[in-house]
């Protein structure tokens, strides 16, 4: 019998040793000469035998791996459960059942040295998997139960490993071992060559738009700050970075990674994931340019072997060491940020860019846009048509000729966009490169005016585009639309003051002087808050832009700047209060108003 019992033990049931797909392996009940003390240990070796058969069948389930037992597999209740890492989980835990195996093979050589020996020191030698078994087997069904996927493996068999028992902790510390090496060579991929190889979805990162925000957005209150109309809503807009959703506006040769959130496990920080994210994204970037290895070499800088030599390190540990594994982290970042830096400071000119942004969408270039106002008024002040933006672009270049501003590398580069009712349908066909698509087809009502609907596109050179992405460029639009607006309102009040200096011969009446006051009040508002946004804000925050570029070599530091940079435009110039926005519009009407006489 005891032979029977290491067979069963091993996976092979008989007439002494049944096995029953519900209750498992147990002694059968029609063996008079057994006493119940004995069934009752023989039924407790048996569980053994039990989790040890589900073992087996869930790895050949996974991995196909076939070991010495043909016993009862139900190929038609296959699971639908797949992937790299739970076939890492399944070959972990086949090296947890070796030393189970040996014990059984220790055991029968044994008995056939020492017939006499009893079914207890069976019992004894085996009482070591007595706490392992039922552990691990939480975990193989809590990852059959709720279909646990890709790196949610990981994050599984840590927690249970956490526990106050050695053996069962050990076991488990292996087992992750063994799917920590799928996750370094996942790593390894996309950091060193930019190459996502997640066929299944089990990685933390993928291609395409982070969708964890919307629902979260939706449900925002629009509470009242107390800021002069200000909400909740709005600050918050004005705090985050990614107003508008860039995944919509992304150009063709830029693709869009973010964290599958779900996936990340919870001891590797999102901080540590986000750098992995940045490194992957800017190799991929460089891989996928057809002239960037020509002009810029190696954005690792040719250190893709030894990285790749101290993950491989890393994979070899038999313990994960956060501390390790973020210091790697740093350096390959660090390493990328820093010729990311020499690539567009130095190579490509950033400043220069910033410069461009500036005197364009800044209105830095005061008299190009007072020349432009005064040839665009007439085209502008009624709806926009089909012709519109070809007029007012054709009245930029003239403007630009008449500020002397002929640089002929530079212009064709912007381009003055208005933004119809009808353009839609157009623009689906063949968009202009550079230009922001629409962001949906629907029918939308027709600008009051084309100064409404006006809007600037400047043709971001590579590989500039990873800092002036579609969608901050339609934030320095929203800057553009109203400084603009406050520009043609106080040309508008000068040339009103014109008119009223045109008149001053004529006999005035009590009214005249009402409006020459009411003009001069506005003019002093205007006159102000334009001082204010150039002085106080524009230039204010464009020299602490520079400064932070200039004393960094590191390229989200640059990020980051401009990123706070464009922020605090946004926030400083009261572009999202509403009662700003009426002011002008209402200024502009009584300025209508006072010009008629």
């Amino acid at each position: 019998m005891i032979h029977e019992l290491l067979l069963a033990l091993s996976g092979y049931p008989g007439t002494i040793f049944t096995w029953n797909k519900r209750t498992g392996l147990q002694v059968s009940q029609d063996l008079p000469f057994l006493h119940p003390s004995e069934t009752s240990v023989l039924n407790r070796l048996s569980k053994l035998g039990s989790d040890y058969m589900r073992f087996t069948e869930f790895i050949e389930q996974h991995t196909g791996h076939v070991h010495q037992q043909e016993h009862h597999m139900n190929q038609q209740n296959q699971t639908v459960l797949h992937g790299i890492y739970l076939r890492a989980f399944c070959t972990g835990l086949d090296s947890m059942l070796q030393p189970y195996r040996q014990a059984l093979l220790d055991l029968e050589r044994e008995f056939l040295g020492d017939p006499h020996l009893t079914i207890s020191h069976v019992n004894y030698k085996l009482d070591q998997f007595q706490l392992l078994f039922p552990s691990v087997m939480m975990v193989v069904e809590t990852i059959k139960s709720q279909k646990i996927h890709g790196c949610q493996i990981l994050e599984t068999v840590y927690k249970h490993s956490c526990g106050g028992l050695p053996p069962v902790r050990m076991a488990l510390e292996k087992i992750l071992a063994v799917c920590h090496g799928v996750m370094y060579k996942q790593l390894a991929a996309w950091m060193l060559h930019g190459l996502l190889l997640d066929q299944n979805e089990e990685f933390f990162v993928k291609q395409g738009p982070s969708a964890g925000g919307a629902a979260a957005n939706q449900e925002e209150e629009e509470e009242d700050l107390g800021l002069g109309g200000l909400s909740g809503k709005q600050l918050r807009e004005l705090q985050d970075l990614r107003l508008i959703e860039e995944e919509n506006m992304l150009a063709p040769s830029l693709q869009q990674f973010s964290l599958r959130t779900e996936m990340l496990p919870s001891y590797i920080p999102i901080r540590v994931a986000e750098k992995i994210l940045f490194v992957g994204e800017s190799v991929q970037m460089f891989e996928n340019h057809t002239h960037g290895p020509s002009r810029a070499g190696s954005i690792l800088k040719h250190q893709e072997d030894t990285f790749a030599t101290e993950l491989h390190k890393l994979k070899q540990q038999p313990l994960f060491s956060l501390v390790d594994f973020e210091n790697l982290i740093d350096r390959i970042r660090s390493t990328v940020a820093e010729h990311l830096w020499t690539l567009m400071v130095e190579e490509s000119d950033l400043l220069e860019q910033l410069k461009i942004i500036k005197d364009f969408y800044l209105l830095g270039r005061g008299e190009l846009y007072q020349v432009f106002i005064d040839l665009a008024q007439h085209m502008l002040k009624t709806p926009p048509t089909a012709v519109t933006e070809h007029d007012v672009n054709v009245a930029f270049q003239q403007a630009a000729h008449k500020v002397l501003l002929d640089d002929d590398n530079l212009l064709p580069l912007l381009h003055l966009t208005i933004d119809y009712q009808g353009k839609d349908c157009k623009e689906a066909t063949g968009p202009r490169d550079g230009a922001t698509p629409p962001q949906d087809t629907s029918p939308r009502e027709v600008p009051p005016t084309g100064w409404a609907a006006l809007g600037l596109t400047y043709k971001v050179q590579w590989p500039l585009h990873i800092l002036f992405t579609p969608a901050v460029l339609e934030k320095y639009n929203v800057v553009f639309r109203y400084l603009l607006s406050v520009r043609r309102v106080q040309s508008q009040l000068q040339h009103c003051w014109a008119l009223q200096m045109q008149r001053k011969h004529l006999k005035s009446t009590q009214m005249d002087a009402v409006k020459w006051r009411l003009r001069n009040h506005m003019a002093f508002l205007i006159d102000n808050l334009q001082y204010y946004l150039q002085v106080d804000v524009l230039e204010s925050q464009f020299s602490q832009l520079l400064q932070q570029i200039n004393s960094t070599r590191d390229f989200e530091s640059i990020r980051l700047a401009h990123d706070h940079f464009l922020s605090n435009l946004l926030a400083q110039s009261f572009i999202l209060l509403k009662p700003v926005g009426s002011l002008l519009t209402y200024v502009t009407v009584l300025i209508r108003h006072l010009g008629q006489k």
